[in-house]
């Protein structure tokens, strides 16, 4: 016999919304702090490889704060659109970012872009 779930069907079980310290009483959770997943979602800053690193520090390529916070702003709205591999461009500066694990897999700047062809991408985002 074969348990099959249809799309629509639930699982038996609980489930409950998001929350910042949630805790469990019985069948119901208890909380007085909540958080929306948006608000989850958007604290996630992006992540950068040991290789995007190096190439960073080589190239002497420095990211502020809020230029950080951009660039991840740009990788939200990728994933939005479905992207999973994307060539972000930032000022005079290009990254390839895995949109699903918000990661910046390598950067260049505008000098070691100039003969290079980028491949195995789905989309591109011009952060403004």
């Amino acid at each position: 016999m074969s348990d099959r779930m249809l799309v629509g069907q639930l699982a038996s079980g609980i489930t409950t919304p998001i929350r910042n310290n949630l805790n469990v009483v019985g069948n119901r959770s208890v909380s007085t702090d909540q958080t929306s997943f948006r608000e989850i979602l958007s604290r996630q800053q992006l992540k950068f490889s040991h290789h995007a690193e190096q190439r960073l520090q080589q190239r002497g390529i420095k990211l502020l704060p809020e230029q950080v916070e951009r660039i991840a702003s740009a990788v939200d709205q990728a994933a939005a659109k479905g992207a999973k591999d994307s060539l972000v461009l930032f000022k005079d500066i290009a990254m390839i970012v895995s949109v699903p694990n918000r990661t910046v897999v390598t950067a260049m700047d505008g000098n070691a872009m100039k003969e290079h062809i980028f491949t195995q991408i789905d989309s591109a985002v011009v952060v403004g």
